[in-house]
C-alpha cells in the first residue's frame, strides 16, 4: 500500500510539470509558459504552492462549517449533492484558476474533505457513486483502446507488456531484497506491482493532449495496461512455485535465504528469563498493539513476530523481545522460543497463514495454547471443528463488551 501511495504522489508531481514543461519536451506549449526553464518551474510551483495554501484554509475552515450546516438538515441527499459540487467546483476552480490539472484538483479535493469531522460520512454516502464512476471510467478507457493494434504492432505490444510485467516486477524484487525483506516478500511486491494503475491512462491522455503523445502510443499503452491487468490475478498463482524453483536452482536465491538478517534473529542481549513460558504474539497491528499493553500491564513477557521492519525495530528500541519475518515459516517461531512459550496468540486474521502457524507451534510445542482472531464466522467454525485453538469472532466479542456494557448500567435498577 505504502509503494502504491508513493508511485501516486509521484504521479502528481508529474501531473503538476508536465504542461508547464511540454513546450521544452516538443509538444504544444501550455498557455503562460515562458521558453525559461526556470522561470517555468517557478511559475508552476508557485501557482501549486499558492492552491496548496488556499486549499487548506477551505479545507480547514469554510468546507467543515459548510458540511456541518448540511449535516444538520437531516437530508442525505443534500448532503451527497454538497460533496459532490464542492469537489467538482474544486477540481474545475483548480484548472481554470491555477492552470493545474483537473485530476490534481480533484485529488486535493479529497484532501480538503479529510479535514472534515464528516469525512467518513462523505466516503460511504459517496460510495455508490464512486462504483458508478469507476465503471464509466474503464468503460471509456475500453471506448479508447483499439484492438488492431494488436495485430498490427504485436512485437510493441509484447515489449510494453515486458516493460510492465518485467520491468517493474524486476525493479521492485530488487529494492524489496536490498531493504533485507524476506524473498517471498520481495516476489509478493513484485508481483502485485506488475500492472499499470488509473493515473497512467490519466498522464496518457495528458500527453495526448499536449501533443507529447501520438494515438499509437497511447493505444500501446491501453493494450499493455489491460493484458497485464487481466495476467496479474494469475501470476500471483505463481509465488510459491517459482519460489521453490529459484531455492533449488538459483545460487544467489540460496544466498538471499541464507543471509543473515539481524532482525530475524533474537538479539543476544535478550533475558532468557522472558523466552520460557512467554507469549508469542503474531501480529503487531492495532489488536495486537492494545494485547501487548495489557501483557505489560501484567507483567506477562511476550515475544512479537511481525513482517513489519520498522515495527520491530521501534519495539527493540524498547528494549522489547520482537522477530522480523513471516511466522508461518518454522524459522522465525523457532526464533521466537514458541517450543518454550506457554501461549501462542495470532491477530492476523489470515487463516491459510495461521493454519501453518498453529501446525508448526504444535510440533515444535504441543501443549502450548493457541488464541485466534478471525472476521469470518465461517472460518471461526472452521478453526474451532478442527480443535486449532481459542477462536475470537470479532462481532461477537464487540456485541459481548456491548451488551456488557448495558448490563452493568441497568443491573443497579433491576436491583
Amino acid at each position: 500500500v505504502g509503494w502504491l501511495i508513493v508511485e501516486d504522489l509521484a504521479m502528481v508531481l508529474v501531473l503538476v510539470l508536465l504542461p508547464p514543461l511540454s513546450g521544452l519536451l516538443g509538444g504544444e506549449t501550455a498557455s503562460g509558459a515562458s521558453n525559461d526553464m526556470g522561470m517555468t518551474l517557478l511559475i508552476t510551483l508557485a501557482k501549486v504552492a499558492a492552491f496548496i495554501a488556499l486549499m487548506l484554509i477551505v479545507g480547514r475552515r469554510l468546507f467543515p462549517r459548510l458540511l456541518w450546516l448540511v449535516a444538520r438538515t437531516g437530508s442525505r441527499e443534500l448532503f451527497t449533492l454538497c460533496v459532490i459540487a464542492a469537489a467538482l467546483c474544486v477540481a474545475l476552480g483548480s484548472a481554470k484558476l491555477f492552470d493545474v490539472s483537473f485530476a490534481l484538483g480533484a485529488f486535493f479535493a479529497g484532501m480538503m474533505m479529510r479535514e472534515s469531522e464528516f469525512s467518513h460520512r462523505a466516503a460511504d454516502e459517496s460510495l455508490p457513486l464512486r462504483d458508478a464512476f469507476s465503471v464509466l471510467f474503464f468503460v471509456s478507457v475500453g471506448m479508447l483502446f483499439d484492438p488492431a493494434i494488436l495485430l498490427q504492432e504485436p512485437l510493441k505490444v509484447l515489449a510494453v507488456v515486458a516493460i510492465i510485467m518485467l520491468g517493474k516486477t524486476v525493479a521492485a524484487i530488487a529494492l524489496v531484497l536490498l531493504f533485507r525483506y524476506p524473498l517471498n516478500t520481495a516476489l509478493t511486491v513484485g508481483v502485485s506491482l506488475a500492472q499499470i494503475g488509473e493515473f497512467s491512462f490519466i498522464l496518457a491522455g495528458l500527453g495526448m493532449s499536449l501533443g507529447l503523445l501520438s494515438a499509437a502510443g497511447q493505444s500501446l499503452i491501453l493494450a499493455g495496461a489491460l493484458i497485464s491487468i487481466a495476467l496479474n490475478a494469475a501470476l500471483f498463482g505463481c509465488i510459491a512455485p517459482l519460489q521453490n524453483w529459484l531455492r533449488r536452482h538459483s545460487p544467489l536465491a540460496q544466498k538471499l535465504e541464507r543471509r543473515d538478517d539481524p532482525l530475524a534473529e533474537l538479539p543476544m542481549s535478550v533475558d532468557q528469563a522472558l523466552l520460557s513460558g512467554q507469549v508469542v504474539l503474531v501480529g503487531y497491528g492495532q489488536v495486537g498493539q492494545r494485547i501487548a499493553s495489557q501483557l505489560d500491564k501484567l507483567a506477562i513477557p511476550y515475544v512479537v513476530a511481525d513482517e513489519n521492519r520498522e515495527q520491530i525495530e521501534a519495539l527493540r528500541a524498547s528494549h522489547i523481545p520482537a522477530v522480523c519475518g513471516d511466522a508461518a515459516e518454522a524459522a522465525v517461531l523457532i526464533q521466537a522460543h514458541v517450543a518454550r512459550a506457554s501461549m501462542l496468540v495470532v491477530t492476523a486474521p489470515d487463516i491459510f497463514k495461521t493454519r501453518q502457524m498453529i501446525q508448526i507451534a504444535r510440533t515444535l510445542n504441543p501443549a502450548i495454547e493457541v488464541i485466534l482472531r478471525t472476521g469470518n464466522e465461517e472460518e471461526g467454525m472452521l478453526l474451532e471443528s478442527e480443535h486449532r485453538g481459542h477462536v475470537f469472532l470479532e462481532k461477537q466479542v464487540l456485541a459481548d463488551g456491548m451488551a456488557q456494557h448495558i448490563a452493568g448500567r441497568f443491573r443497579p435498577v433491576l436491583h
